[in-house]
Order: structure tokens, then sequence, then C-alpha cells
């Protein structure tokens, strides 16, 4: 352990919790959409019924206890305090991984997925399967610092991940990412390669091969309407945080309703949950899990500063060819979605690549079982 990290561990203080309800029982409330759907956004009675729930029901400190049962730390790391999850495994020989979440998710994505991950016996692996996970929070995310001047963009952030696995004394590793985590992850592809051994993702950002444009799979075409439907329905948040994320900060900073229905509406637009004929969040999440992913940004006023990832590096991706292995984990309800052979195009060691039947946008948190198994198969080849 590096002499500079410091043990955490979250302990929010009795007043927090005590003014988060005071806002609860204080909100004013919208006039209710004029559509018996979401697609005007999140509809009034749920958003109702979650924000009661969380005044009166989520036990906060039980959640609390169960969200530290993980070791961590938080390390300066480029002049930043960042907090991360540091779980090693019982294993000799586990390979050392470095796992990101992205927006509107956090570490909390990853409490089903790092038990398995760190001890594969106990949960249908083998020893050879282990890993050492570290998982730290994005800047400006949970309970990571937040920048205080421009620049901290996917790439600064791949290479203070790089900073963070050499103090932690792991000299090669592999790395995985979701959502900014995939973009963090691919970053880390790109410059850390003298220690980064393969990463694997489960949003590979890559373009459409313009020479397939006329011979379209089933696959490619379903994926370009997908992207269609994101550009025309479902982008609006991602242009107001990748221009003004200062002054959406304002309202949900203030507001634990605002803030909730900000978050709450993406794990109904992303996650795969449609059962039955009917599209409902809590058909892939649990209420308290999605109300202790929203704990992470309201306890930490981090509205803004999460944003302001998205002004530092959505307009211009760095969509440069990787020349490490990449492993890429497809699930059907992920916003952006791959083909292999346009994955080809940009991944030149192509390692893995696996569509799945089930699972969206949040893959450790709605599947956990398929994605740790993702997770191992996609560097089974790099131990």
């Amino acid at each position: 352990m590096p002499a500079t990290a410091r043990p955490f561990r979250i302990a929010i203080d009795d007043a927090v919790i005590d003014d988060l309800h005071a806002r609860l029982d204080a909100t004013r409330w919208p006039d209710a959409q004029t559509v018996p759907d979401w697609s005007q956004g999140i509809p009034l009675d749920y958003v109702r019924e979650v924000a009661n729930y969380w005044r009166h029901d989520y036990d906060w400190r039980e959640r609390e206890r169960a969200l530290n049962q993980w070791p961590q730390f938080i390390s300066p790391i480029d002049g930043l305090d960042i907090h991360y999850i540091h779980a090693r495994s019982p294993h000799e020989g586990a390979l050392p991984l470095i796992i990101t979440h992205g927006w509107p998710g956090s570490v909390v994505e990853f409490n089903k997925v790092i038990a398995p991950l760190t001890d594969p016996v106990a949960h249908g692996g083998k020893a050879s399967d282990a890993f050492h996970v570290v998982a730290p929070s994005l800047p400006g995310y949970g309970f990571s610092g937040k920048p205080s001047s421009a620049g901290t963009g996917v790439e600064r952030i791949g290479r203070m991940w790089g900073q963070l696995m050499a103090s932690l004394g792991y000299d090669r590793y592999v790395a995985q990412g979701g959502d900014w985590g995939s973009m963090v992850t691919q970053s880390i592809g790109q410059t850390e390669t003298t220690h980064c051994a393969g990463i694997h993702i489960n949003m590979p950002i890559v373009m459409p091969d313009p020479d397939t444009m006329d011979q379209l799979t089933p696959t490619e075409q379903a994926a370009l309407e997908s992207m269609n439907f994101y550009q025309q329905w479902d982008s609006g948040y991602s242009k107001q945080q990748s221009t003004r994320p200062q002054t959406l900060g304002y309202a949900l900073a203030d507001s634990p309703t605002g803030q909730l229905a900000w978050i709450l509406e993406k794990f109904y637009a992303w996650a795969d949950c449609e059962r039955d004929g009917q599209k409902h969040p809590e058909n892939a999440l649990s209420r308290d899990e999605m109300l202790d992913n929203v704990m992470f940004y309201w306890l930490n006023n981090s509205a803004a500063s999460s944003a302001r990832l998205y002004w530092e590096s959505f307009a211009a991706p760095n969509l440069d060819p990787i020349h490490m292995p990449v492993g890429c984990s497809i699930f059907p309800k992920e916003i952006f979605r791959s083909s292999r052979r346009w994955a080809e195009k940009r991944f030149t060691q192509l390692v893995h690549w696996n569509e799945l039947d089930r699972g969206g946008h949040f893959a450790a948190f709605e599947q956990p079982a398929l994605f740790v198994e993702e997770v191992r198969s996609a560097f089974s080849s790099l131990r």
C-alpha cells in the first residue's frame, strides 16, 4: 500500500441525512406529464413513490455498512485525491484489474462482482480466475476529489489510473470499463502500454465502417437504429452536460428529488428492464440499489463535477487504433453497440468477442454473473 494512501470508510454525519430528509419533505413538485408513458421524462407518480421511499423506508445506515464491506482508500494521484476500493484476492498469482465506472454510475455498480472476481473458488470458478480488484471513483464523482481547473478528461484519467496501479505495486495489470469507464479504459489501452497487458470493455467506442453500409447485418442495422434513437430522443442530458454542466449543477445540487429523477430516468432508458411487455427500472435493479447510487451523487454534491467530464471529453473522442489485446462484451440493451467487423477496424488484437442475450448499459450491476464470466474469459489468455 502506498505511504500516501489513507484508509477510508463511508461515515456520513446524521446532520447530512437530516438535511436530505428535510429537503425531500419540502419538495415542490411539477405538474404531471401529459402522456401515459415515459416519453416526456420520468413520470411524476413514480418519482413521488421513490422519493417517499427514500425519505421514510430507505435505511442509509444499513446500506452504508454494506458499502463498507470492501477495503477503501484515498490516495493523492496527480494532485487530486482519488477514492478507490482495493480488494486483494486470497489466491496466489491473481491478476491485478482496474475497473472503472461511468455516469450516472459509481463504484456501487461493482458491489456484486468484487467477491467472485477476487475469490472465484467461492463463486463457481477456479483459483486461476482470480483478480486483485482496484475500483476507483472517477475524479469529480463519489468520494474522489473534484478538479478545480479544466483539463481532466479521459486521457488524463487513464494516465492517473496508471499512476494509481504503479503506486499499489502492480507492474502488470489489466483494465475494464463501461460507459465513461470504457473511454478511460480505451485511453489506458493507448497510453499505458508498458504496464497494461490488455483491456476489456462493455461499450466499445468505434465508428461504423462505411464500407459495410450497403451490406449491413441485422445486428448492425439494429445498432444504427439504436444510435439514431439515442440522438433524437435520449441525448438531451449529454448535450446539457457537455455544454453547460455548471448551469445544471445548481438545480441538482439543491434538490434531491431533481438528482433522483435525473439518474433514475437513465436506469429506465439504458437497463435491460423490460419483462412481460412492461418496461420498468425495478425489473433490473432494486430500489435500494438505485438509491445507493443516487446517494453517491447527493452526499458528495457531485452533480456539476461529474457532468464536467462530458464538457471535457464528449465532443471529440479519441478513436485512434488500439494495438494491445482487447476483449468486448456486447450486451443487447447497451446504448452504443458495435459489430465484430466494425470493432476489428480499431482493435487490432481482438482476443475476446461475445454478444450476450440479456443485459444493458449497467452490465456489472444488472447481470453480475454474466459480467464476471465475461471478464474471466476476456483475460484468460493474458495470465
